[in-house]
């Protein structure tokens, strides 16, 4: 899969190797190429996602062998899920690594990462975790774009022996993701992840469950179900096998926060048990205040969602003229979602943007245009 004249690209340019043509993987390469003058090894072992990668002119050059990928880069990346980064890690140990040169991860667990590349640093090489925390409602590279991670929090986990000078090297190849570099150790990361992200993944997922399992009325709790519920659970609807190996690689964490979950859930209880209303107010009150004083502008760990509610007429073509609006102001939905549409009545559209700014570009234009939007915070 080399391209023609490719030996004069390798002997002018830095190599960089990215192993997994996914979303983030292809994101980072574009994020990468915005900034720096570089040839893109790309390693995948889907020979469509790598002609994908490479008519997109995200990478220069793909293969599905590690080895050959990886040899001579300065920089490699491995944009796997956390299982096979554990696995290709291994496989790192002997390969012809270029002397000095940085291996980091994207994984969104980073103690078993870290220990796993305990041998890679006896080569001349040094290994940075990293957790870029952003993601999109797309998967694969077609979906990548290098502006994903814009102002998103970019976690790295270096080890205590690594140089400083190494982990500046290493936000300055990713410089052109625009993220908030923020550094930590591999058990605190894997604590607040396992809190903010990977948690609220159980529950959510837990709460479709509790639903799906109802045995009486089951269709009238479906259909009510598809409404506000179906939002607030948006992030059950992620990849199984992803969180399956995420769980698994943070089962002590998780296991913790399962525990501290119950004596929550039996505070809960007790407070109702009881009809104690003081305690129930300020349980909410507390609960509002604080999730209230988070920061709206930010991204976290969790993907943000910018929707946009509009009202819409019960009439033919009010759809297409909803996207025609949009389309013509070049700004770009990622999923549109009819909420409620009856005769005789104002109907909804949800529409989904990738950004912030997407968005309210978007409700500037539709208000032009007299329609009534709205969000929810």
């Amino acid at each position: 899969m080399s391209p023609e004249n490719n030996h004069g690209d390798l002997r002018t340019k830095r190599k960089i190797c990215v192993v997994g043509m996914g979303l983030i993987g292809g994101s980072i390469a574009l994020a990468i190429k915005d900034e720096h003058d570089v040839y893109i090894h790309g390693v995948d072992i889907d020979d469509k996602q790598l002609k994908l990668a490479q008519s997109l002119q995200i990478i220069d050059e793909g293969t599905y062998s590690i080895q050959e990928g990886v040899r001579n880069a300065d920089l490699v990346i491995l944009a796997t899920p956390v299982t096979k980064t554990e696995l290709i890690l291994k496989k790192l140990e002997q390969a012809d690594l270029k002397e000095g040169a940085i291996v980091t991860d994207v994984g969104s667990t980073k103690s078993r990462i870290f220990h796993a590349s305990a041998e890679l640093h006896k080569n001349g090489v040094t290994f940075i975790g990293g957790h870029p925390m952003a993601g999109s409602h797309k998967s694969g590279v077609q979906a990548a774009m290098g502006r994903l991670f814009e102002n998103a929090f970019y976690v790295l986990t270096p080890s205590g022996n690594t140089h400083a000078n190494k982990v500046i090297q290493l936000q300055n190849w990713l410089k052109g993701t625009k993220a908030r570099f923020i550094q930590m150790t591999p058990e605190q990361h894997d604590r607040l992840a396992g809190l903010i992200s990977h948690f609220p993944h159980i529950i959510s997922a837990a709460l479709v469950h509790q639903v799906k399992n109802t045995e009486s009325d089951s269709a009238l709790a479906t259909r009510l179900a598809a409404g506000g519920f179906r939002d607030i659970t948006r992030i059950a609807s992620a990849s199984p096998v992803m969180w399956r190996d995420v769980l698994l690689h943070n089962k002590e964490i998780i296991l913790t926060l399962l525990a501290e979950w119950k004596n929550e859930m039996s505070e809960i209880e007790s407070m109702i048990a009881a009809d104690d209303e003081e305690r129930i107010l300020n349980y909410f009150l507390t609960a509002k205040s604080f999730r209230d004083g988070l920061p709206a502008k930010e991204k976290g760990a969790l993907p943000s969602f910018y929707d946009l509610f509009v009202d819409v007429p019960d009439h033919p073509g009010v759809i297409s003229d909803v996207t025609g609006i949009l389309g013509k102001a070049g700004i770009s939905i990622t999923n549109i979602r009819i909420i409620e549409t009856r005769e005789d009545i104002m109907g909804v559209l949800q529409l989904s943007f990738r950004t912030d700014i997407d968005r309210e570009d978007g409700r500037l234009q539709l208000e032009n245009a007299l329609y009534d939007t709205y969000t929810m915070s």
